[in-house]
């Protein structure tokens, strides 16, 4: 019995010994793929054993394992590896961020909760995904990256409003304008200025590279939280927050440069005394005494190019400086960003300066508090509306046979046709100079291990200081000169209060209840004057005029005082319900209708969790959710129910004029939208997405109901009409190469129809030259007017459809009768995104598309219009009918004739594109390089921003909407010498110490 026992014993001790003879000790750093940031806390373990290390503040560890042994690395956030140790005594890893796990916390209402529970629809865009793209405004980085989220830039003037409808538009006469929530805070997201009927844009003064993440919450069961403001989508957007470890501080910087996306071609000289002459002529006038009246030259042997004089060779930089780290106990990021950008735009400019301190601080086990205090400083050197003479890009007007510069006096030549406004550019300036500051401060106490109670209080404090002067050569500042100085002061206070319990019972019921209050009060206040005769154009301040002609003051101020609750019910991790309830109280409407309630219910059900679906092996998720709820939107005038009056003087007398009718019984436009979702993953979550489809429906619209004149009353707000939106929303990702190279894709695409269904009868107008109207049975600002058929090839007269659906025709304007021209709302838009990486190099292509929307390109009127008048014309024009027989749809050019200028479809194109929205290629510089200077991380690259467009549309930029007429729900999908949008090369670099 001995002997096999000392055997056994033997045998053990040989294999010990073995295995100790081939233990080494292993070393190494472990990093972050993303930036090369060393990554503290990593768990080191030995595969299948309970031997491990963990990495110290720098990345570091230490670990003895048998030679032959696998090392298992893993961090929260970033996805797990297993290396094999081969013997190595070195192993260096590089952890890549796990997407799939840092979207399962999905930033909500007054809280956080987790993906697979969500039983609402939100868009999810990460603070990476967004950071240093070359565009002034963050929202114009989202385009194509959220489904069911439309973004029209509008125009490429630096600093301007951007249109945002998500899931359609809501409303006729109110903002269409989503919420924007900033760390928990409303904040000011409308025009401010006085200087320009185009809007500028508040959301430009936030650093996107500040931003953590970007949630849009789009059906009821997700916004309903924010109930009377929540009916056009909410915007949360969550700043970055320190991290506890070492301190990284990371450098960025980028530069480069731009051109528009494309400028239009328009006659030369010699094709310009072509046109004009064979239209004075075909108009029996004599071309050299009809040029000389109008101060035009026949002769002349200028050939100007200006079409190419509106615009200029932009350039962009950026410089970032940011510091995350802490310890347990207290945490802080901090952030110095300066950005300009000189726009494509002859006097176009756009800097920004910003600041951010967050800190997080753990007073003990149950207190915690924290603040997130920024600093912003923006100046916008605007120019003028699209619709001014002084636009520079009115320009392409000029006849060229005209010199930019005075041969007789060596100046910018003051004797064109129409106004010369490089003399603007020259002797005037527009700024928009603004202050802000956004911040907040919470206080978190645990009442009991679930029960915690949050107190946060913020405020948006934003004083916008506007400077206009106009020297005495220009068009609207002579002979004396002309200055304009405003001041806009905006605070908006926000405190929430929230009381959070939540807790698991017998492992089966999870429960969540949020309660809670919230106040808002928004005052805003301003101060203008303008003034004439100044000395010389040396002297710009108001100080210096003769006369001060007009002074002004206006404030004004709302409040909301709001109830919440939600409540969420997990059974069994399968079974989801979710409800929540609002109340809220307006200052904005009547006496009648201050409180409104918006209740949401929503359902969930993870199929995948039943045990029929056990054991499959390709459906790795499955999720069916439902909603329906109700909210509003309060987004109109601040006294709109209430009868007010204004100030009248005549002589030395002073009295009170009636201006609005009152409508006490004034109320919430209400929207109630239904919505169902299928959350989908095959083979262990290679391919994931999502499809939704939903209907909203908006009653007691909030409507401008014009008035006749007559009565002293122009206008008045009335709860009238509705308005239907419903679509299909379609997401997939697929993760198509997973290893040292690897290829991720996401796509997206979502389906509106949008309906006016009753506006009580009535009907919409919008400017007298544009298309645009607003009727019951169709869709949003409708194009209607009369249907251009083309050209007779008999006699070259412009012809016109005398019906709709008639083939019979006119030259007489006077007998076309309008009809449905066309549609400037998109039938589909979306985007598509690869992103590559293989070894250091990394690639990102977003390509984003818009189809079946409308065009409408007022300035046809005058630059496309066969020679009506002296305007110079696009080359198309050249294509005009001469003589019986041809066939063109540009008429025979008659000078002063009118053939074929009035509003019509002539002018009206298809709007849909493709554009590679964004190109970026970078490096990741290897580790035994890098070490050398002491970094930790760096990485450079090259990018392209609107790359290139793919368009049937002849204008500038088919991603065009003219804001002359303000952000106006009629006049949508409207084109008038607007500039098109900057293409931007970059090279930067992203340096972590």
């Amino acid at each position: 019995m001995k002997k096999p026992i000392l055997l056994m014993l033997l045998c053990v001790c040989l294999v010990a010994g073995h295995a100790w003879a081939q233990a080494v000790v292993v070393a190494g750093r472990v990093t972050s793929a993303a930036d090369g940031t060393p990554l503290p806390g990593v768990a080191v373990i030995e595969r299948g054993t309970t031997n491990g290390a963990t990495t110290d503040n720098s990345g570091n560890f230490s670990i003895s394992v048998p030679s032959n042994a696998v090392l298992q690395f893993r961090f929260i956030g970033m996805t797990t590896q297993e290396i094999p140790v081969n013997g190595r005594t070195s192993i260096n890893v590089q952890l890549r961020s796990d997407e799939q796990q840092l979207e399962e916390v999905v930033v909500v209402g007054y809280g956080t909760q987790l993906k697979q529970e969500l039983t609402g629809n939100v868009a999810q865009v990460s603070g990476e995904q967004i950071a240093n793209i070359p565009a002034p405004s963050l929202e114009s980085a989202l385009q194509g990256r959220a489904a069911g989220v439309y973004i029209n830039q509008g125009s490429g003037k630096l600093g301007s409003g951007v249109n945002i409808r998500v899931r359609g538009a809501a409303s006729v006469s109110a903002s269409n304008q989503p919420l924007y929530v900033v760390d928990g805070i409303p904040v000011t997201s409308t025009d401010l200025g006085s200087t320009n009927t185009e809007p500028l844009n508040p959301i430009a003064d936030i650093n996107p590279n500040d931003i953590e993440s970007i949630e849009i919450l789009k059906d009821a069961s997700a916004a309903a939280i924010y109930g009377s403001r929540a009916s056009n989508g909410v915007v949360i957007i969550t700043t970055k927050r320190g991290k506890a470890g070492k301190t990284n501080v990371n450098f960025n910087y980028y530069t480069g440069w731009s051109r528009p996306t494309k400028i239009r071609e328009f006659l030369n000289a010699a094709e310009y005394k072509e046109l004009f002459s064979e239209a004075a002529e075909n108009e029996g006038y004599d071309p050299t005494e009809i040029f000389d009246f109008f101060g035009l030259d026949i002769n002349s042997e200028v050939d100007q190019n200006w079409d190419e004089e509106p615009f200029q060779n932009g350039s962009v930089s950026q410089y970032e400086i940011s510091l995350n780290g802490g310890n347990e106990k207290t945490r802080f990021y901090i952030n110095g960003n300066y950005n300009t950008t000189n726009g494509i735009i002859v006097g176009n400019e756009f800097d920004r300066a910003a600041g951010r301190l967050n800190i997080d601080h753990s007073i003990s086990d149950r207190f915690r508090l924290g603040t997130n205090l920024s600093l912003i400083r923006t100046l916008n050197q605007r120019v003028s509306d699209d619709n001014a003479f002084s636009n520079p890009v009115q320009l392409n007007a000029l006849p060229p046979i005209q010199p930019k510069i005075d041969p007789e006096t060596g100046e910018l030549n003051r004797r064109t046709l129409y106004y010369n406004n490089l003399i603007d550019q020259r002797d005037g300036f527009n700024d928009a100079l603004t202050y802000r500051t956004i911040s907040t401060g919470f206080l978190e106490f645990d009442i009991l291990s679930n029960l915690t109670f949050r107190t946060e209080h913020g405020v948006d404090f934003l004083n916008l200081q506007e400077e206009l002067y106009l020297g005495r050569l220009t068009e609207d500042g002579g002979p004396s000169g002309y200055g304009y100085n405003a001041q806009f002061t905006s605070i908006n206070y926000n405190t929430n209060n929230t009381l959070n319990y939540n807790t698991v019972l017998n492992d089966a019921h999870k429960i969540d209840f949020l309660v809670g209050w919230s106040f808002q009060d928004a005052n805003s206040n301003s101060s203008s004057v303008e003034a004439r005769g100044f000395p010389s154009d040396n002297f710009k301040k108001i100080a210096s005029a003769s006369r001060i002609i007009s002074g002004s003051s206006t404030g004004t101020d709302y409040a909301f005082l709001s109830y919440f609750g939600r409540a969420n019910y997990v059974l069994n991790e399968k079974y989801l319900f979710s409800g929540s309830l609002r109340v809220d109280g307006s200052s904005r409407f009547g006496k009648n209708n201050r409180y409104g309630t918006f209740p949401a219910a929503s359902a969930g059900w993870i199929i995948t969790g039943e045990d029929f679906l056990s054991e499959n092996e390709i459906l790795s998720f499955l999720k069916l959710r439902a909603s329906y709820g109700l909210t509003g939107n309060a987004e109109i005038a601040n006294f709109a129910p209430l009868a007010l009056y204004s100030a009248s003087a005549y002589e030395e007398e002073s009295g009170l004029v009636p201006t609005t009718l009152p409508n006490p019984d004034l109320r919430w436009e209400k929207t109630k939208q239904f919505d169902v979702g299928l959350d989908f993953g095959f083979l262990d979550d290679r391919i994931t997405g999502e499809v939704d489809y939903y209907i909203k429906n908006t009653d007691d619209l909030l409507l401008n109901l014009p008035l006749p004149a007559v009565g002293g009353f122009s206008v008045i707000t009335k709860n009238i009409g509705k308005l239907e939106n419903k679509g299909v929303e379609f997401v997939l990702n697929t993760r198509n190469f997973v290893g040292e190279f690897s290829w991720n894709t996401n796509f997206n695409i979502a389906f509106n129809r949008n309906k006016v269904t009753d506006l009580g009868g009535n009907t919409i107008f919008g400017d007298s030259r544009g298309l645009g109207q607003i009727r019951e049975g169709e869709p949003m600002a409708v194009f209607w007017g009369p249907k251009y058929a083309g050209v007779d090839p008999d006699n070259g007269d412009a012809l016109y459809y005398v019906r709709a659906g008639s083939d019979e025709t006119t030259n007489d304007y006077g007998l076309a009768e309008d009809q449905k021209l066309g549609n400037p709302n998109p039938k589909a838009i979306g985007g598509l995104t690869n992103n590559l990486s293989y070894k250091g190099f990394d690639l990102n292509v977003l390509l984003q598309f818009v189809t079946g929307n409308d065009v409408y390109n007022m300035a046809g009127f005058f630059q496309s219009v066969n020679g009506d008048f002296f305007d110079n014309q696009t080359r198309d024009q050249l294509e005009r009918w001469q003589q019986p027989g041809d066939v063109t749809d540009v008429p025979q050019a008659r000078l002063f004739a009118g053939n074929g200028s009035q509003k019509s479809s002539r002018w009206m194109q298809d709007g849909s594109f493709l554009r590679i929205n964004q190109v970026n290629l970078g490096y990741r510089l290897p580790e035994t390089l890098i070490s050398k200077v002491k970094f930790a991380s760096a990485r450079v690259y090259v990018q392209a921003t609107n790359l290139h467009t793919f368009t049937d549309y002849d204008g500038y930029d088919p991603e065009v909407n003219t804001t002359y007429f303000g952000r106006s729900n009629v006049m949508l999908g409207h084109d008038f010498y607007t500039p098109p949008l900057a293409k931007t090369f970059t090279i930067g670099v992203n340096i972590g110490l």
